[in-house]
């Protein structure tokens, strides 16, 4: 995750642009209630996948380099497993662009990863899930494996993807796992800049960035309700799961520098086109762009509540937006 626009991030010195657009958000229906926790789900893939994408051997899945591609190519086994299918446009988004090092720019060549569950009521209309698979790589000789930074943000769309081909959804759901987030919203950008569908048919930017480590303060943080308030109702009628429960904010003007995430990961790039967005993640933590950020961080019961709570999230978003 690019969070902060002032702060050094350890070994990598990234920066996220900024910049500002006004945007609206169509009316929802009323607020359902809130959904019954799953009293029994297997969370067991959920773990693994997030083990699988911050193992050494995926080498800190930085952009262009060895290791994000075993990644990508790991994603895509996923997707092919679960029968996800590719959009017209193919399931591979190449793009070529230029992004920050800690040397200064450099040309990268990304690759988006795409997927479409067709929906049931709103067909033409999508929710675009997003969910940034690069790291910063090896700096210094150090793996920066970002388990929570963002292995665990694919984790949670792969589950969501699991969880849809079960359920198809009411609108039609893109799934977009994003290439060089950290190098300057690169992959954000470019889906945005070609898109596989007109945007003008996006009904709401659902962006994963950093889902794992709750405990800081036990909130999964929803980031985008006062720049689009009538989507809020939808989400407060969710309840707690396992001790972790949904705080709104980190988004008003008041919000200033590290504790505005407005422009903070990849649903900038739809912020910035005018596209209604939200962005759910946890807050700051010591291995927080460190290579300390690695899988034996993680308590799995509270990456599967905020996990349950991202699923419970999409169904009141995906039930209670109109058309």
């Amino acid at each position: 995750m690019s969070r902060s626009l002032r702060a050094l991030l350890a070994g990598a010195a990234l920066t996220v642009l900024a910049a500002c657009a006004g945007m609206q958000t169509a009316a929802p229906t009323p607020a359902p209630e809130a959904a019954a926790p799953a009293a029994s789900a297997d969370y067991t893939q959920l773990i693994a996948d997030l083990r699988i994408l911050s193992a050494d051997d995926m080498e800190g899945r930085d952009t262009g380099a060895p290791g994000g591609e075993r990644a990508r190519a790991y994603i895509i086994s996923r997707l092919d497993a679960l029968g996800v299918a590719a959009p017209p446009m193919g399931r591979l988004q190449p793009w070529e662009m230029q992004g920050r090092t800690r040397e200064g720019p450099r040309t990268f060549n990304g690759t988006n990863i795409l997927a479409v569950i067709p929906g049931t009521r709103a067909t033409d209309r999508y929710i675009v899930i997003t969910a940034h698979y690069d790291h910063v790589g090896v700096n210094d000789g150090q793996i920066f494996n970002g388990a929570d930074d963002n292995a665990s943000g694919v984790a949670t769309a792969l589950e969501i993807a699991a969880r849809l081909k079960a359920a198809q959804p009411e609108h039609s759901v893109i799934f977009a796992f994003l290439d060089g987030e950290e190098r300057g919203l690169l992959g954000a950008r470019h889906f945005v800049e070609a898109p596989p569908v007109p945007l003008s048919s996006i009904a709401l930017n659902l962006n994963f960035d950093m889902t794992a480590r709750a405990e800081t303060d036990m909130k999964l943080w929803v980031t985008g309700t006062y720049q689009n308030p009538t989507l809020r109702p939808l989400l407060e009628p969710i309840a707690a799961e396992n001790g972790v429960s949904l705080a709104f904010g980190k988004d008003t003007p008041q919000d200033t520098g590290n504790n505005n995430w407005v422009e903070a990961s990849d649903h900038a790039a739809f912020y910035r086109a005018g596209l209604p967005f939200l962005y759910l993640g946890v807050d700051y933590h010591p291995d927080y762009h460190r290579p300390t950020d690695d899988f034996e961080k993680v308590t799995p019961a509270i990456f599967a509540a905020a996990t349950e709570l991202s699923w419970r999230s999409f169904q009141a978003l995906d039930q209670g937006m109109s058309r």
